[in-house]
């Protein structure tokens, strides 16, 4: 079977035009070069190069083997660039998914941006998903990445948390409720409201947090006649079915009917990063740049 060794030296000679010039630019012995090329042409059962006292001049045959094994070293040569910079994750794709309340804008989608002008040979594909349907898919290897908001209840084997960056909760409510125009309130004035997100008692998160918050403070969240998890409760605030506590950044993806009132106290929560803790280069290198 003809080598790539054989086709890199056959070329190399067309290209140079004589054996010794092409010995001395791959830094072999003429021999050994010549004895490599009377091997392919048993091979090919035909001879590649007419033997003159001036310089070897290609056959039909060696025209004709020349143009594919061109494309054979150029296609081999792409081959293992892309390996390469797959291997060095400079290359390749990476599915992400996100919480409904960690929305892709303000920093998260700087970093992003900045992420894919300096790595232009890797996509990604976003999708959004819960938390915990997140850490079960990156667990079970069919999602690379998730965004969520901490706290997570169920922690996964193989599976890592970064923590990113921390933003103020404020209150969510309709721009007709009697809180809506107060420059600050205090987690004990929602002792009445109804909240349209409560928590699952298996599921971590923001609704988690809130309640936790709201539980410091000596009550448990009311439940609104319609609660939802998703961003579909920015539409129930504005129809002002009730309250909630939201990151400062869903304020960039909130209809203009929705207010957010800061609270007196200084309420956090933590956006995070999950992936798996055997993950690869590609991974590897998108949370660093996320986590700078």
């Amino acid at each position: 079977m003809t080598s790539i060794r054989q086709l890199r030296y056959f070329v190399e000679i067309a290209e140079s035009g004589s054996f010794s010039a092409a010995a001395e630019r791959l830094y072999i012995a003429q021999s050994a070069l010549s004895r490599q090329i009377k091997e392919l042409e048993l091979q090919l059962e035909t001879p590649l190069f007419e033997r003159t006292a001036r310089q070897p001049r290609l056959t039909a045959a060696g025209l004709a083997f020349l143009d594919r094994a061109r494309r054979l070293l150029a296609d081999l040569d792409k081959a293992e660039r892309l390996t390469r910079e797959v291997g060095q994750g400079l290359r390749g794709s990476l599915r992400l998914n996100h919480s409904s309340t960690v929305p892709l804008t303000g920093r998260l989608l700087e970093h992003l941006g900045g992420y894919l002008t300096a790595n232009p040979g890797v996509s990604l594909e976003i999708a959004q998903q819960s938390s915990e349907a997140q850490l079960q898919d990156i667990a079970e290897g069919r999602l690379e990445i998730g965004l969520l908001r901490l706290p997570v209840l169920r922690q996964h084997e193989g599976v890592e948390l970064h923590a990113l960056f921390d933003e103020p909760l404020l209150l969510a409510v309709a721009t007709d409720h009697p809180l809506g125009m107060a420059s600050s309130v205090r987690l004990g004035q929602l002792r009445e409201e109804r909240f349209i997100s409560i928590p699952h008692r298996e599921r971590g998160g923001l609704s988690y947090l809130s309640a936790s918050l709201c539980m410091n403070e000596g009550f448990f969240p009311r439940a609104a006649q319609v609660v939802s998890r998703k961003t579909t409760q920015l539409q129930l605030i504005q129809a002002g079915f009730g309250v909630a506590l939201l990151p400062a950044s869903m304020r960039e993806i909130a209809p203009p009917a929705v207010r957010f009132v800061p609270l007196a106290e200084a309420c956090q929560s933590t956006v995070a990063l999950a992936c798996r803790r055997d993950a690869g280069e590609l991974v590897r290198q998108f949370v660093a740049a996320m986590k700078n």
